[in-house]
């Protein structure tokens, strides 16, 4: 069931696929190429670390496509099972991090309507 859901949802990327791409917008795809090539190559940062941040960022963007090519990537230059691991918690803090921070938000918001404080006492359903 499962890999049914996934192949509908996510068709196995092919060269046909890509090729059809490729096809319907060929600047953009080698423009996008040129891009990509010149962001992973080393830098101020070295490539493995760049493939790491992928890793990581493709958890948080929830890409399946970029999880595996980024992950092979990183391996590619010479990362180990363990750093990828951490690239991803690394990610899950950020996510996490994310709701967490923002939940300032819902606090302003309740302040400025005059509900700073939910009750401290239980709804009458729960007292018993």
């Amino acid at each position: 069931m499962a890999s049914t859901v996934s192949s509908e949802m996510y068709p196995a990327a092919s060269r046909e696929l890509g090729e059809q791409r490729k096809r319907l917008a060929p600047a953009q795809a080698e423009a996008f190429k040129a891009f990509s090539q010149a962001v992973f190559a080393d830098g101020a940062l070295p490539a493995q670390i760049k493939q790491l941040i992928a890793v990581a960022v493709a958890h948080v963007t929830q890409c399946p496509y970029c999880i595996r090519a980024h992950t092979r990537a990183a391996m590619a230059q010479g990362a180990t099972a363990e750093q990828i691991m951490e690239a991803i918690w690394v990610a899950a803090e950020m996510r996490a991090g994310g709701a967490y921070a923002h939940a300032l938000l819902a606090i302003d918001t309740m302040a400025r309507k005059g509900q700073q404080q939910a009750p401290v006492t239980p709804p009458p359903s729960a007292q018993t």
